[in-house]
């Protein structure tokens, strides 16, 4: 059965969609997917609203978003990328940010707006006590930031990897502040259209075990997993090398099925993922993105993992390392 999934090339998330594939995973449930892929979460959700895909990964805040705007549900989580959404300094002005960041007030911050790497960069200024109200914000794509910093036409950007690995590798970039430094949890989130989830349940069940079923090989084939991840960036046109590749895997938790179920849990109250995107629901509606903050329960569902969880062969299929 066909199945439409949208996601962003070249990122450690996506790289599970990348090895199903070549390992033909998607067949073993009885589904063909159809890839669609974005620059970044906001134009990926604008293209939920006309139905050209089903399902998909994407940023947490781009996750809320589609919630607010266009029904979309979060049915699990792709990876923690706390790390890996930063506050970064070109080469020459790094040391004079690092040693006294209060000098980035008045200073000109270029970032993709609506995004995990925004929710970084406010996080950090507020860890230093400043807002987005004492820099300039130039709203620009992740493309344009590289090219931006690479031609000396910026000091301060926000990214996430594997873009900042790319600027230290070719400009000497460093990186300022990190989300998980500032105090933020910045998770990814497995989506899916709501209408479509109501229709087909079992499809999206199935899309999920294949997803769970990834990174559960992941940890068991480290050095093939770098390998694929090689592979799968430089058709993204990402070049890295090796380490970069494996601080990725070092610094960003993925979630295999048992642990998907647990943070999903709401047998004793709100669930961890209900948490995370309620702070990120409040971060949203300070910067008026959206007008108020819904309730996880609205969209955050669990049920879609717990029928892979509660389905013997889908299970099987789920938690295999083979």
């Amino acid at each position: 059965t066909s199945i439409n999934i949208s996601y962003q090339p070249a990122l450690y998330w996506s790289v599970p969609y990348y090895i199903a594939t070549e390992k033909h995973w998607w067949k073993e449930v009885g589904l063909k997917p159809n890839f669609s892929t974005f620059p970044a979460g906001a134009p990926q959700v604008a293209a939920s609203a006309s139905k050209s895909w089903d399902v998909g990964g994407m940023g947490s805040v781009p996750a809320l978003l589609g919630a607010a705007r266009y029904n979309l549900l979060t049915i699990g989580i792709t990876n923690d990328e706390s790390s890996a959404n930063l506050l970064i300094a070109s080469k020459n002005s790094y040391e004079k940010f690092h040693k006294d960041p209060k000098l980035i007030k008045g200073q000109r911050i270029l970032l993709t707006s609506n995004s995990t790497g925004d929710y970084a960069v406010t996080s950090c200024l507020e860890k230093w006590g400043l807002s987005k109200s004492d820099v300039h914000i130039v709203n620009v794509g992740q493309a344009q930031i590289i090219s931006a910093i690479s031609s000396g036409n910026g000091e301060l950007a926000g990214v996430w990897a594997p873009n900042n690995y790319t600027l230290e590798e070719k400009t000497g970039a460093k990186t300022l502040c990190t989300g998980k430094e500032a105090g933020a949890i910045i998770p990814g989130a497995l989506v899916a259209r709501a209408d479509y989830a109501k229709e087909h349940p079992e499809l999206v069940a199935k899309y999920l075990a294949v997803f769970v079923r990834t990174v559960k090989w992941m940890r068991e084939h480290r050095d093939e997993t770098v390998k694929m991840m090689q592979a799968f960036y430089h058709q993204g046109g990402v070049i890295l090398p090796d380490k970069y590749l494996k601080v990725e895997i070092d610094t960003r938790p993925m979630f295999d099925l048992s642990q998907q179920i647990k943070i999903l849990d709401r047998g004793h109250g709100a669930s961890e993922v209900d948490q995370w995107m309620t702070k990120i629901a409040q971060f949203m509606k300070s910067v008026g993105t959206i007008r108020s903050i819904p309730d996880a329960k609205s969209y955050v569902d669990p049920k879609y993992m717990q029928m892979v969880e509660k389905d013997p062969k889908l299970k099987a299929f789920a938690t295999s390392v083979k």
